[in-house]
């Protein structure tokens, strides 16, 4: 696959590095974990999403914007790093903040990536739930096209063929290191939300001839409706890159057994997995997505999913920023 046909900027610290996590492994028994830690990817504390911003802003600039639209729930790693972008390269931000988590304290709307996204100068609204999203975000992009801007809309997550490519280009970038190495993966585990990540490492690995399996664990959708997601995404995103024949439905898979009562909403594997993960590897994970995904991994290995010499690689997709928002989970041991 040829990316360098499409607008890029250079955002992403590449490659981000690819670890063994012998504790963790030791601790649960095997298989042999690894962890590709995409929280190290740079801007503005890091996270999966730079990687989408590499394509999402490289076509932004090449359309000409002078500032960009998008949208995600409060404690969104999303906006936070396209805020942190958008500033890089010279670019107005607005970005729209669903209240999708109920319950929470006062804190939670001033911490975190809040509190990141005002300090690299992104202009914030508010948004009750149950509103579409992706919708809102296009109007308020006409809204500021009728005063005379130049806006580009980014999807949530950044989740569409352009945003998927940076997992595209994860996807290869693992495949040279395991190469390198003579490391030999059986399974890629990570949180699937927006489905951008999911899509783009299936379209990467499927187009390689990797053989490799792609297990997302889901942070928001049942099982179904998680799965159809993500395969009508790597549908698009493989006609995209040019990938003949598609992706298979067979292709796509979620669990949706550790998303617990919501987005965002805790569970006590998401504080054990956090926990586990911080003492046992020195990784901070996040509350909302690898806090999750990481509790999916772990419910895999105790549940007897892998074989114990199979090597797994646990794709980090960042966001401690969020912990500062769901403290008092974690301060009370």
């Amino acid at each position: 696959m040829h990316l360098s046909r499409f607008p890029r900027v250079r955002l992403c610290h590449a490659p981000t590095p690819l670890e063994p996590m012998a504790n963790l492994s030791k601790i649960l028994g095997g298989p042999n974990l690894f962890v590709k830690r995409d929280d190290c990817t740079g801007l503005a504390t890091g996270g999966n999403k730079t990687r989408k911003l590499d394509f999402l802003m490289g076509e932004a600039i090449d359309w000409g914007a002078d500032c960009v639209v998008t949208q995600g729930a409060v404690q969104s790693n999303h906006c936070r790093q396209t805020a942190a972008a958008a500033t890089r390269l010279g670019l107005g931000c607005y970005v729209l903040l669903e209240r999708r988590v109920p319950n929470v304290a006062a804190s939670y709307e001033v911490t975190g990536n809040v509190f990141l996204d005002q300090l690299f100068g992104a202009e914030i609204r508010f948004c009750e739930p149950g509103k579409d999203m992706n919708a809102a975000a296009e109007a308020l992009g006409e809204e500021l096209a009728a005063k005379g801007k130049k806006p580009y809309v980014i999807p949530g997550g950044g989740s569409n063929p352009t945003g998927a490519l940076g997992y595209v280009s994860c996807a290869l970038e693992m495949l040279i290191q395991a190469n390198d190495r003579g490391l030999h993966i059986d399974y890629v585990v990570h949180a699937t939300g927006s489905a951008g990540t999911q899509a783009g490492l299936v379209v990467g690995l499927k187009g390689s001839n990797s053989g490799i399996r792609v297990q997302g664990i889901s942070v928001r959708n049942p099982k179904d409706k998680q799965e159809q997601v993500v395969h009508d995404l790597a549908q698009r995103t493989a006609a995209h890159v040019g990938i003949k024949g598609g992706i298979s439905r067979e292709a796509i898979r979620a669990d949706d057994g550790y998303v617990g009562p919501g987005y965002g909403q805790p569970t006590a594997e998401m504080v054990e997995a956090v926990k586990l993960t911080a003492r046992s590897e020195g990784i901070l994970l996040d509350p909302v997505y690898s806090g999750k995904g990481m509790a999916g991994l772990i419910g895999l290995v105790r549940g007897g999913r892998f074989e114990p010499n199979q090597n797994v690689v646990f794709v980090h997709t960042g966001g401690s920023a969020a912990l500062f928002a769901y403290q008092d989970l974690f301060s009370k041991s």
